[in-house]
């Protein structure tokens, strides 16, 4: 591999690693480009080789998290399991990347609440319209859900994925496996068609 490329590729990553770090404990306002680049071990000027600003930086980062997020949810996913089985793999997936990537998990749910999300919603991960928005339309056009708006199921699911991981990360629930399931079973019921 070409060692320039590599460098670049790596300076990239740490910008972007830094940002999901920082802003996880400061917020987006909190966590100023030189932060960043001091966080990153970058020169404050390399940060604009690869982001034309701040907003890009954080769009960009916004994707590629939900890039991640969508890899972590389809492990171990299998298109010929009964649909059921394959929602509760996602949900499980979903609440284990949360748990094993807390910094993710805060970020995600910083940019759907900030402006960022409404001022760019033509802005999102093309793997997760591909693999996770379709699976749920399946879901609707399958008849495996009620006829409910995919705007409304998105958040009724991941809000009680995230509160149920945020009680879990600030320790004041540790759940099994077995919880989990039935927090699943629970959004289930709520969602599928009866």
């Amino acid at each position: 591999m070409n060692v320039q490329l590599e460098t670049n590729s790596s300076k990239r990553d740490a910008i972007l690693n830094s940002t999901l770090l920082l802003i996880k404990e400061y917020g987006f306002h909190g966590t100023p480009m030189s932060q960043i680049a001091k966080h990153a071990q970058v020169a404050a000027g390399t940060i604009y080789h690869y982001f034309d600003s701040k907003e890009t930086l954080i769009i960009e980062l916004y994707i590629r998290t939900r890039d991640q997020l969508t890899e972590a949810l389809m492990e171990g996913y299998e298109q010929s399991s009964p649909y059921k089985d394959r929602f509760f793999k996602l949900m499980h997936n979903q609440y284990n990347f949360y748990i094993q990537n807390e910094p993710a998990m805060v970020f995600l749910e910083q940019y759907v609440n900030s402006p960022f999300a409404k001022n760019f919603p033509e802005k999102d991960s093309i793997l997760f319209k591909e693999k996770i928005i379709s699976f749920f339309e399946s879901g609707i056009d399958g008849g495996y859900f009620k006829n409910i708006d995919p705007r409304l199921l998105g958040p009724t699911i991941r809000g009680t994925l995230v509160a149920a991981a945020n009680f879990r990360l600030s320790e004041q629930m540790i759940y099994s496996e077995d919880d989990i399931t039935e927090v699943v079973q629970i959004v289930w019921d709520g969602i599928k068609r009866q």
